[in-house]
């Protein structure tokens, strides 16, 4: 008879103490993160950033529309100005993103 496995557990909040998982942990949940902030920002139109540094030091980010119109707008604290042009370009913007969540989805839906 094969050994089961435990399934997935609740993990203590606490540091991970190996720095090789902790970087796995990192990458993994950082993708997971960017991933919902990316469904968020397709299902209801949100306006997100999110910017992350990783234990190694590397700067992350992701923004829809971009993180630098996200953050100066948040800094601003003005709403945009958008002319027909720039409607134009967010709307081509926002279809580019929902194609490539879709190839995202199916790429892991695959494996």
């Amino acid at each position: 008879m094969s050994k089961r496995s435990k399934g997935r557990q609740k993990l203590e909040m606490v540091k991970i103490s190996r720095e090789s998982n902790r970087l796995v942990t990192f990458s993994k949940r950082r993708y997971g993160v960017f991933k919902k902030a990316s469904e968020l920002s397709t299902l209801c139109g949100a306006e997100i950033a999110i910017v992350v540094f990783s234990p190694g030091k590397k700067v992350f980010s992701y923004g829809h529309p971009c993180v630098d119109a996200v953050v100066d707008r948040f800094l601003s604290r003005n709403s945009p100005q958008f002319c027909g042009t720039l409607q134009l370009i967010e709307a081509h913007r926002n279809a580019r993103v929902r194609d490539l969540n879709l190839q995202l989805t199916q790429h892991f839906c695959i494996k």
